[in-house]
C-alpha cells in the first residue's frame, strides 16, 4: 500500500510540475507584455488561458528533424537528461510540513539528512545535457554554446554550494525540513545571511541560463546556442528543463533563506488539522510564486553580460564573497554560544558588502583615470 501511495504521489508532483510549466510560459509571456506595453496571449481561451495548451498541442504535431550530421544517439539523449534531472530534484524538495510515515507528508522522500546534497548533485548533472545536445548538433553555434555553457556552470556551482553552508551552519542540518523548522516561530535565515542568499540566487539564475546569464544560448550571437538545431518536442524538454529549475530554485531560496512554510503571527510551527496544512502549502507555494515573478522580472529588465563579465562576477566578487560570509558565520558560531544574534551576523554581511562595494568603485576609478591618462597621451 505504500509502494502505491509513492507512485501516486510521484504521479501527481510530475503532472503537476508540467502543468505548471506551461502556464508559467503563459505567465511570462503576460509579464514581458506588460512590461513592454503590450497585451501578450489573448486569442486561445478566455484572456488566452488555453494559449499553453495550443503551443503543446503544436509541439506534439511539428516534423521531428535530426541533422544529417549530427550524432543521432547522443542527440536524442540530451533533452532527455535535461527533463530527469531537473523533475528528479522534486523528490526531496518539501512542498509543505513533512513527517517520516506520515499520510499527510508533502515530500516523496521525507527525512532525507542529506537532502541539500541531492539537489545539488542532480542539479549538476544537467550540464551534461546542454553540452551533449551542443556537440552532437555538429553545428559551431551549439557548440560554442556549450563550451560557455561548461564554464559558466561549473564557475557558478562553486559560489552556490559555499553561500548554502553559512545555512547549513546555523541549521545544523542538511535536511530540508529541519532547516525550514530551525526558522519556524524564529528569526528567518534572511536576517542572518543576506549576503548569501544573494548570492545563492544571483548563482541559481546563471545556473538555469537565466537573463542575464543567458551565454550559452544568447540569440544575437549563438542563433539559440546549444539547442540551434532542436525542434518540437525534443527543443520543448530544454525549456520545460529550464522552467522546472526556475521552480526548484525559488522553492529552494523560499526554503533556506525565507521560513519555507512559515508566516510570523499567522502560520507557525504547530500544525493543527488539515486546514493548517493546506495554509502552510499555500504559503510556501505563494512565496515560490512571488520569486519566481522577480526572476521574470529580471529577465525583461537586465541586458545581458559579456562573457568576461560573467566569469569576473564569478570568480573575483561571488567565490570571495561567499568564502567571507562563511567565515563570519563560523566566527560567529563559536564566539557567540553557537547562537549568534542576527545583529552581529547582519553587521558582519554589512561589512563584507562595504569592503567589495569599495574595492569595486576604487578598480572603477583607476580604469576611468588610465583610460583619461591614455586619451591625453
Amino acid at each position: 500500500m505504500e509502494f502505491v501511495m509513492k507512485v501516486i504521489q510521484v504521479l501527481v508532483v510530475v503532472i503537476t510540475l508540467q502543468v505548471t510549466v506551461a502556464y508559467l510560459i503563459y505567465m511570462e509571456r503576460k509579464v514581458s507584455a506588460y512590461m513592454q506595453g503590450r497585451i501578450g496571449p489573448n486569442r486561445v481561451g478566455w484572456r488566452g488561458l488555453l494559449q499553453p495548451i495550443a503551443d503543446g498541442v503544436k509541439l506534439f504535431l511539428k516534423e521531428d528533424l535530426i541533422p544529417a550530421g549530427a550524432n543521432k544517439g547522443v542527440f536524442l539523449l540530451a533533452p532527455a537528461i535535461a527533463v530527469f534531472t531537473t523533475t528528479l530534484a522534486f523528490a526531496v524538495v518539501p512542498f509543505g510540513p513533512t513527517s517520516a510515515g506520515d499520510p499527510e507528508s508533502f515530500v516523496i522522500a521525507p527525512q532525507m539528512d542529506v537532502a541539500i546534497l541531492f539537489v545539488f548533485a542532480v542539479g549538476s548533472l544537467a550540464v551534461y545535457a546542454v553540452i551533449l545536445g551542443g556537440w552532437s548538433s555538429n553545428n559551431k553555434y551549439s557548440f560554442l554554446g556549450a563550451i560557455r555553457s561548461t564554464s559558466q556552470m561549473i564557475s557558478y556551482e562553486i559560489p552556490l554550494g559555499l553561500s548554502v553552508l553559512g545555512v547549513v551552519i546555523l541549521a545544523r542540518s542538511l535536511n530540508l525540513e529541519t532547516i525550514v523548522d530551525a526558522q519556524a516561530d524564529g528569526v528567518w535565515f534572511i536576517c542572518y545571511q543576506p549576503v548569501a542568499c544573494l548570492l545563492f540566487f544571483i548563482s541559481a539564475l546563471a545556473e538555469s541560463n537565466r537573463l542575464p546569464f543567458d551565454l550559452p544560448e544568447c540569440e544575437q550571437e549563438l542563433v539559440g546556442g546549444y539547442h540551434t538545431e532542436y525542434g518540437a518536442m525534443k527543443w520543448a524538454m530544454f525549456f520545460f528543463a529550464e522552467y522546472t529549475h526556475m521552480i526548484t530554485v525559488s522553492l529552494l531560496t523560499v526554503i533556506l533563506f525565507f521560513g519555507g512554510w512559515d508566516l510570523p503571527w499567522l502560520v507557525g510551527k504547530e500544525t493543527a488539522g488539515l486546514s493548517m496544512v493546506i495554509v502552510k502549502v499555500g504559503v510556501l507555494l505563494g512565496k515560490a510564486m512571488l520569486g519566481i515573478f522577480v526572476m521574470m522580472w529580471l529577465r525583461w529588465t537586465l541586458p545581458r553580460f559579456r562573457f568576461d563579465q560573467l566569469m569576473g562576477l564569478a570568480w573575483k566578487v561571488m567565490i570571495p564573497l561567499a568564502l567571507g560570509n562563511l567565515f563570519i558565520t563560523a566566527v560567529a558560531m563559536q564566539y557567540f554560544g553557537g547562537d549568534p544574534g542576527p545583529w552581529v551576523l547582519l553587521l558582519g554581511n554589512v561589512a563584507l558588502l562595504s569592503v567589495v562595494v569599495v574595492r569595486l568603485q576604487l578598480t572603477k576609478t583607476r580604469r576611468k583615470t588610465g583610460e583619461l591618462m591614455a586619451s591625453r597621451a
